[in-house]
């Protein structure tokens, strides 16, 4: 939102040598962020100019130019012979005998741009011609300014060359461009900047001049027939709650807007375009409240609000058809034909032309939410859409609609209609019991209870010490008609930080309490993380958005809870809508993105939530945002949200050992992804069981294990994938992969493990090779190893597996090492000897090994 100081000095008092930055400033101590600020930064001689005459060539490029000769009268400088500015301009938007706007040698353009005369085109060019955006005007660049179009062949016919054109066009005066946050919606004027203004000046008796306090002629049955029939209201707030018309007759359709009009429309940003336009986008600007203005002759004598119906089409003003939907409100004459988008723009059928003389004027409130929906459902943002999305101030038609009839009435003629339509449905805002106590508890800082009244105040709002429920320590406001944002003690808490100075609240670093530090499960996922990360692999984080075919591709069973997948109603891309039940499932990319990247040696992992919904999920109420949901929306929340437990994933291709000069290299297989998850349950000093599992997809049906508790507890699989899923997924050969749930491991690694006492005993080492048949799993002749030792056992590695001379077809033989040790003493030969024999008598028994 734009704000010229000129105009905000009419509504509130600014002292003189006030320059752009100070106003600025001063907002920004409200809460009110500045944008950038404009104009004030020309020097001349930019001037009147008018076209002579021009010589038009197309240069090589296609692109004509034209060499002009233009009068800028005594003010510009003179060639020494005596001749007009020659100047070269690319634009060919004019005609001879043209007023234009010519910045000559020696001026200053906005953003620092020196002019001087220059070769261009084979000529030398004493200054230039200029368009809007050159000197700061506005944005178009499409050609260059003609002053009759710009200001009017009235205007333009008491100029001459050489007059100033930086006062003509007020390029001399500063403006201020505010970023407005949704929730005010009444800074969208010059009304609500001024107000803030006043407020960071420490809110001085008079020092604010409302535009608003006009007396407006009061409503009377004569009035333009109006009926508001919205039979589906959004969420039970009628589209439009009041309604004001006003006629005006007899209007010259010939009469331009004042020039001083004009200037602050194109100051605003805003481009003139009639009489009637220009009074209804002035007076929105002035005030916040959008106008419209309909031709009175195209209407048939009655308005009706209503929504609309299926199949209706609306020709709008930017000229296109629009598809209208039922949500969409619509003003319309007499209930059958459509004239507007209520609150977003009007249509081409009612628009007001040069042949207009009598004029409807709307100045009505919408509801923000029907405005908001309408606006982007067609793709369609306007300066009255951005004001009623953000809330205007319900009292404020008739004001404004009666600003927009005197204006037209003292520079278009006519005369003004007895008749007022004034249709108000409106409700007061409600009052609160405000505790005053409660902005001094909220912010920290002392703020006695005049000051917490006086503020509140000037806000605008009405104070009732006096009211039921009203103490000491209690009074009851309520918010003024443009403020809907105020709702409750943390609202008003705010307004009285934010009045007072925000520079008063001292800033003082915090005394952190004594808090309880990470939680289990927070510690419990960084000791996962650092462990795989010290196992040399890289972390990192994937879109938990998938393809409808990686089910396929990962090649899951029919019945597979992993198919049931939750489809995202609005996803980023529709090629991936579904929310991964794997992070294998979104960790493949990442792995084939670095691969194709030229990467052959990669191992990642990530931790990361899954979703997995196993069947239809029940729908999901919408809950106000009023008020706590209450418990059996709670319930009805919590069963339309999927369990999401966190997984840990991790994918290795490529060399897991390279070569050098040790020896050869080795590439990562099943055993690596097998012992990082080994890795992460020793970190966490939690026991798991490895297991062969021959059917669990994505893995290879040989080289898959499953890994569980001591008590059975599933905590993942780990292994080589699938030549097929390989395929499918792009991915290198022998791919290995695995992927376990942190969840589970946080509850098993629950309790504290006491650590064992080292012992300073030497160890006793003895191998064994055991003769078992193919089928029979090493890590059974391991377990049951363990058992047989006894607690004396250390350790149980397993060296060397043969299979081949001297061993029996459907046999193989292990080599393991026990390593034993004594807490308490060195242990001898015999001792050892027995434990071992222990521990092969344990094996022969549960699997059949031999000892060779």
């Amino acid at each position: 939102m734009r704000m010229p100081l000129r105009w905000l000095a009419e509504y509130a008092d600014v002292a003189p040598g006030t320059t752009g930055a100070d106003v600025a400033a001063a907002l920004v101590s409200v809460g009110i962020e500045e944008e950038d600020l404009h104009g004030g930064d020309i020097t001349g001689p930019l001037v009147v100019g008018k076209v002579l005459d021009f010589e038009e060539q197309v240069q090589k490029n296609g692109k004509p130019i034209r060499y002009c000769l233009v009068d800028v009268g005594e003010n510009g400088q003179m060639l020494s012979e005596g001749k007009h500015q020659e100047i070269v301009c690319g634009a060919t938007n004019f005609a001879v005998g043209d007023l234009v706007v010519v910045v000559l040698p020696g001026a200053t353009l906005p953003g620092g741009f020196d002019i001087s005369a220059r070769k261009t085109y084979g000529r030398v060019s004493n200054g230039m011609i200029c368009a809007e955006d050159e000197i700061g005007l506005g944005s178009d660049h499409d050609g260059i300014i003609v002053l009759s179009r710009l200001l009017g062949e009235e205007a333009a016919a008491d100029l001459k060359p050489g007059d100033d054109a930086i006062a003509l066009l007020g390029l001399g005066e500063e403006t201020i461009e505010a970023n407005v946050t949704p929730d005010r919606g009444y800074g969208f004027s010059v009304r609500g900047l001024a107000r803030e203004y006043w407020h960071a000046q420490g809110s001085p008796a008079g020092g604010f001049r409302d535009p608003a306090l006009v007396r407006a002629a009061d409503a009377n049955d004569s009035g333009y027939p109006v009926r508001l029939d919205d039979d589906a209201p959004i969420n039970g707030r009628a589209g439009a709650d009041r309604y004001v018309a006003r006629v005006i007759r007899g209007i010259d359709p010939t009469r331009p807007s004042p020039a001083w009009m004009q200037q602050r429309l194109t100051a605003m940003g805003m481009r003139p375009i009639s009489l009637a336009v220009d009074v209804t986008n002035y007076v929105m600007l002035a005030v916040g409240q959008p106008l419209h203005a309909f031709d009175l002759d195209k209407l048939s004598g009655s308005i009706v609000v209503r929504r609309a119906r299926a199949g209706e089409t609306l020709r709008t003003l930017d000229d296109v058809k629009r598809t209208l939907s039922t949500e969409d409100l619509l003003i319309t004459d007499g209930g059958e034909r459509v004239l507007a988008l209520a609150g977003v723009m009007g249509g081409a059928s009612s628009e007001v032309d040069d042949s207009t003389t009598s004029i409807l004027i709307e100045s009505a409130h919408f509801d923000p939410t029907s405005v908001a929906r309408t606006s982007r459902r067609h793709k369609l943002v306007t300066e009255a859409s951005k004001r009623f999305e953000r809330g205007v101030d319900p009292k404020l038609g008739p004001a404004a609609a009666q600003l927009a009839v005197d204006l037209l009435v003292e520079h278009g003629g006519g005369t003004v209609d007895d008749g007022v339509t004034d249709i108000d449905h409106t409700t007061e805002p409600p009052a609160y019991l405000l505790d005053v106590t409660e902005p001094s508890r909220i912010v920290g800082l002392d703020y006695p209870r005049e000051r917490v009244v006086q503020i509140l105040r000037d806000l605008g709002c009405t104070v009732d010490e006096t009211g039921e429920g009203a103490d000491d320590t209690h009074v009851l406001v309520t918010p003024p008609s443009w403020r809907p944002d105020l709702l409750d003690g943390p609202d008003y808490a705010e307004e009285v930080a934010r009045i007072d100075g925000y520079n008063n609240i001292p800033s003082t670093t915090p005394t952190p309490v004594e808090g309880q530090g990470l939680t289990h499960g927070q510690r419990t996922r960084r000791v996962v993380a650092n462990a795989l990360a010290g196992a040399g692999l890289t972390e990192v984080l994937t879109y938990p958005f998938v393809a409808e075919s990686i089910a396929d591709d990962l090649m899951l069973p029919a019945d597979d809870d992993r198919r049931h997948a939750v489809r995202i109603a609005n996803p980023l891309s529709e090629e991936r809508p579904l929310l991964r039940t794997s992070v294998l499932a979104s960790l493949v990319d990442a792995l084939r993105r670095n691969v194709a990247r030229g990467h052959r040696d990669v191992a990642l992992f990530e931790l990361g939530l899954v979703f997995l919904p196993g069947g239809p999920l029940a729908k999901a109420p919408i809950p106000s945002v009023l008020s706590r949901p209450d418990d059996e929306t709670l319930e009805q929340l919590y069963a339309a949200v999927p369990p999401q437990p966190r997984h840990a994933a991790l994918l290795m291709t490529g060399q897991a050992e390279h070569v050098g000069w040790w020896g050869p290299g080795r590439a990562a297989d099943w055993s690596d992804a097998v012992a990082a998850v080994q890795t992460v349950a020793h970190a966490l000093a939690v026991e798991v069981v490895v297991a062969n599992d021959p059917a669990h997809a994505p893995w290879h049906p040989g080289r898959c294990a499953r890994i569980t508790l001591v008590d059975g507890t599933l905590v993942g699989h780990a292994g080589e994938l699938h030549p097929k899923v390989l395929a499918a997924l792009d991915l290198p050969a022998r791919t290995v992969a695995a992927e376990f749930d942190v969840d589970v491991l946080v509850a098993a690694s629950a309790e504290p493990v006491q650590a064992r006492p080292f012992s300073t005993f030497p160890p006793a080492m003895t191998d064994i090779a055991l003769l078992v048949e193919s089928h029979v799993p090493a890590a059974d002749v391991e377990a049951a190893l363990r058992q047989g030792a006894g607690e004396a056992l250390e350790s149980v590695t397993l060296f060397d597996v043969y299979e081949g001379e001297r061993i029996e077809t459907g046999y193989r033989s292990l080599a393991y090492r026990l390593t034993f040790r004594a807490p308490d003493r060195t242990l001898t030969t015999d001792e050892v000897n027995r434990f071992r024999d222990a521990a092969v008598a344990a094996a022969a028994r549960a699997t059949g090994a031999v000892q060779r």
